[in-house]
């Protein structure tokens, strides 16, 4: 009985400092934001006025949140889905049909994931430069022209230049760890399934899909809420959220609300928003996609 007690008293002073971390520098600023929502309070000022539900009644009416809300679910839809059927296409291909130099093409496509945002940002800049730029060169190959105010100028189409960056920025390190997955099917499985006449179509829907299933469940909700985050660093290095609020996105629009123009409670209401907003995408989609474990 003794041995028990120590056992579990060594168990909770070794964690007791992670959770205590944890507590201070996760749990607590998610409350404070959700206090802090409730007042009117700027960055450089020391009074607060409780304001209630006011800020949260403001965002319904502000056009340019209601926009930053837009540009935000067009990328979480739009970026999931395009960099999903991409990365589990390559990694068939890299996995299924032997490929010479699979493992060099591999690392080619996991390369983005690992650079810095920084980085990332400068080569498309550079990309998507308005007279110098790598797509301006190829447009004029073809007798093409681009548009007259840049990639990044145009507000028609700066969010979906937005959207490629992140699809390319992502797209190596889902495709690697679907191979992963795909590689722990055992082979007899794609055997049987040939031998029943399955050509490669088939099989992939009908088996490669379904038995690394639980990998795409668990990375389409990580993916969802990483593309938040990942959305208003590349807006922020590549726009700003210009032209004109054109490529604004929720964190971008936070920002700008709590340290730009000093509204740091309006700030905390988005802030409280996107929180809420993760929280109900990822349940929906965690309960849309729960299927049966296939065991193999």
């Amino acid at each position: 009985m003794g041995n028990k007690k120590s056992s579990r008293m060594f168990i909770f002073f070794s964690l007791l400092p992670a959770i205590l971390i944890y507590t201070v520098f996760k749990v607590l600023p998610v409350f404070e934001v959700f206090k802090l929502s409730f007042y009117r309070l700027s960055v450089l000022s020391f009074s607060e006025k409780f304001v209630g539900l006011h800020n949260f009644r403001a965002l319904i009416h502000d056009n340019n949140f209601i926009r930053a809300f837009q540009n935000s679910v067009l990328l979480i839809v739009y970026v999931t889905i395009i960099t999903l059927v991409l990365s589990l296409m390559f990694a068939s291909i890299l996995v299924n049909l032997k490929i010479k130099g699979s493992s060099f093409y591999r690392v080619i496509f996991y390369v983005p994931s690992v650079l810095s945002i920084v980085v990332i940002g400068g080569i498309f800049a550079a990309i998507y430069d308005s007279k110098n730029g790598l797509l301006v060169s190829i447009l004029g190959f073809f007798g093409l022209k681009g548009p007259e105010l840049g990639f990044l100028g145009d507000q028609s189409i700066v969010i979906y230049s937005i959207m490629l960056v992140m699809v390319w920025q992502a797209l190596g390190y889902y495709m690697v760890m679907y191979m992963a997955a795909m590689s722990s099917i055992p082979k007899n499985i794609y055997e049987a399934a040939e031998i029943d006449g399955a050509n490669s179509a088939v099989k992939f829907f009908n088996v490669t899909i379904p038995l690394i299933w639980s990998s795409i469940r668990t990375t389409l909700s990580f993916f969802i809420i990483s593309n938040i985050n990942m959305s208003f660093l590349i807006a922020t290095i590549l726009t700003g959220g210009g032209p004109d609020g054109a490529s604004e996105v929720f964190l971008t629009y936070m920002y700008n609300q709590a340290y730009t123009n000093q509204s740091y409670g309006y700030g905390m209401a988005i802030g409280v928003v996107v929180f809420i907003f993760s929280f109900v995408v990822s349940a929906i989609v965690s309960f849309v996609t729960k299927r049966e474990v296939l065991q193999y």
